[in-house]
């Protein structure tokens, strides 16, 4: 099972998804896309939560009160807490939250499930989430949508729109090219024969007699 959030501080709305368990992370691992950004609790047992980024935007550029989003709901389903009084409380205060590219991640057979490293610490950043805020956490879950979605169906079809996308993209610049090329011919033509028509607007036998009146006798006396 995986659990859908729509952000709507932006426009278009933002979505953030999350598996029910560590067996769901695994998939979420697997079938993320390149547009996917991945947010844990650092150091703590947390969701994996990932926010999938709108078309055009950047793992650094992303708005931050997206980013505040995901970092409370992110904090929100960590699992350590603390008690007290007898009764647990809010989560864990001063979180440190980190989110990196899905394309960052990295899993290999060594690991336990549901446990990643990254390619590049470099692309690895880091929020601190003082304390929940529940106005955000609960305008979230109100979006919140559970489905039992195919990921690796998902992400071919997903692959497959992007490789058309982009087919279509290349051949509307091939078209463009052409057209280019096409021009620049015309204009390389025009400017190669610019004069011709001063050559070849009158008969020659014309402009031979051009000053004769008519007479074919030869009057030089």
């Amino acid at each position: 099972m995986v659990y859908y959030f729509t952000s709507n501080v932006v426009s278009p709305s933002a979505f953030i998804y999350v598996g029910k368990d560590k067996v769901e992370n695994e998939d979420l691992i697997k079938y993320g896309l390149e547009e996917d950004v991945w947010f844990h609790a650092d150091k703590l047992s947390s969701a994996h939560i990932y926010l999938r980024m709108n078309e055009g935007e950047t793992w650094e550029t992303i708005p931050q009160d997206v980013l505040t989003d995901c970092a409370q709901l992110t904090k929100a389903n960590s699992i350590e807490g603390y008690i007290s009084n007898g009764r647990v409380g809010n989560k864990k205060d001063n979180v440190t939250v980190i989110y990196t590219p899905w394309s960052n991640l990295k899993k290999d057979g060594s690991m336990a499930v549901g446990q990643v490293s990254f390619k590049d610490n470099k692309k690895v950043k880091r929020i601190i989430v003082t304390q929940r805020e529940n106005p955000i956490v609960n305008r979230l879950n109100k979006t919140k949508v559970e489905k039992f979605p195919d990921l690796g169906m998902e992400k071919e079809e997903r692959l497959k729109s992007l490789r058309k996308k982009d087919q279509a993209s290349k051949l509307e610049r091939k078209k463009e090219e052409a057209k280019i090329a096409q021009e620049r011919k015309e204009k390389k033509w025009q400017k190669e024969h610019a004069y011709d028509e001063l050559f070849t607007g009158e008969d020659p036998e014309e402009a031979n007699n051009q000053y004769q009146d008519g007479n074919d006798s030869d009057d030089f006396m």
